[in-house]
């Protein structure tokens, strides 16, 4: 599934067949095992950080947050259905998570 990690370049939609060029010249890369999201009836705002607990018994868990993404609802909804089809081909291909 690797090949399928990058968008493609000038891939026309089906809804209104624009071609995308998606260009990653400013994008960065970070790692995140937490999340939370908030909303509001103007936007959603995805909450994303790290947290180094190993141990289930500390009380306090402390999560460093590095990035906040904040998007309409309708463009949450479109993130949405994208991650269902990405995790249901991701299940397909390597079974069923948790």
């Amino acid at each position: 599934m690797a090949e399928n990690t990058k968008p493609q370049t000038g891939v026309a939609t089906d809804a209104d067949q624009r071609k995308i060029n998606w260009d990653d010249s400013n994008m960065r890369s970070t790692y995140a095992n937490v999340s939370n999201v908030a909303s509001t009836r103007e936007e959603v705002m995805f909450l994303f950080g790290t947290s180094q607990v190993w141990s289930s018994s500390q009380d306090d868990v402390r999560v460093q947050l590095s990035d906040r993404i904040i998007m309409s609802p309708f463009a949450a909804k479109r993130l949405k259905k994208i991650l269902d089809h990405t995790l249901a081909e991701y299940e397909r291909v390597y079974g069923k998570l948790g």
